[in-house]
């Protein structure tokens, strides 16, 4: 006989909110990934009018843009402090929205209370899937449109969360990797008969903050949460060793002093 274990979902929301508070996610979202909110937010068709919400919103990368366009955008997310980062950018950048902070697995919001549902490599950081899912259909309208912007598992973060594997404590029982949100297969099983009409199409983007491989190593290490994360939980011998293979991943990887990330462009209608 097999038994289930009920994953202490507090426990665990408590340990992301500390990853994703460590380092300097601000800058990531600034200097790293600046246009893919806005890409999203264009294939989603977000307009006036409509009632909108972002599930890992971080500072506001998708959600700011969407506000911009007259929506109605409520930006959720786990960890408090980038909320407040995303308050400040959106008031310097005259977006009214409202931020609340939410898990992705138990989102706070009456069933089909939005139009459109965006996340930005946002939810596929929930570590549970198929709630995570669940959820995002739960709060999407019938005939409303969900738009996700996912990391691949082939492209440069689905190998930088690969090359920390390894180093990695391990995940909660039950847990996925984060990259599947990047395979359109993983996603129509995730989905199933919830949505009609999905899309999918893989995009890349530029990584240019360094040309140097150990400089864009040490950026990864000082800003970015699961980065920071691993490297804590190493000893000084085994932090060598995954600096050593982080550089040969970063030396494979780079083409003309740039990095190319790949990304999963979904968008769906709610059935």
């Amino acid at each position: 006989m097999t038994t289930t274990t009920t994953p202490d979902l507090s426990a665990i929301g408590t340990k992301h909110r500390a990853l994703w508070a460590s380092g300097d996610y601000p800058a990531v979202a600034a200097d790293l990934i600046p246009d893919l909110g806005p890409t999203l937010v264009e294939a989603a068709g977000v307009a006036a009018g409509q009632r909108v919400l972002d599930i890992g919103a971080g500072t506001g990368n998708a959600a700011i843009p969407a506000a911009l366009t007259g929506a109605d955008v409520v930006a959720s997310d786990l960890t408090p402090e980038l909320l407040a980062a995303g308050e400040r950018i959106a008031a310097e950048r005259g977006a009214r929205l409202q931020w609340v902070e939410a898990d992705a697995h138990a989102l706070p919001f009456e069933t089909g209370e939005f139009d459109t549902v965006l996340s930005c490599v946002g939810i596929m950081f929930a570590p549970f899937h198929d709630r995570s899912s669940a959820e995002l259909l739960r709060v999407c309208r019938p005939g409303g449109t969900i738009g996700l912007l996912s990391w691949t598992p082939e492209g440069f973060v689905g190998r930088l969360f690969a090359t920390m594997k390894p180093f990695a404590p391990a995940p909660p029982p039950g847990a996925s990797p984060a990259p599947l949100w990047g395979s359109e297969d993983h996603l129509r099983t995730l989905f199933g008969d919830g949505v009609r009409e999905l899309r999918a199409e893989r995009r890349t983007t530029t990584f240019a903050v360094s040309d140097s491989p150990e400089a864009f190593r040490e950026w990864w290490k000082q800003n970015y949460g699961p980065t920071i994360a691993v490297y804590r939980s190493l000893d000084a011998e085994r932090a060598a060793e995954l600096d050593a293979s982080f550089l040969r991943m970063l030396e494979e990887t780079r083409s003309d002093g740039t990095w190319e990330a790949e990304f999963l462009l979904v968008t769906a209608v709610r059935a």
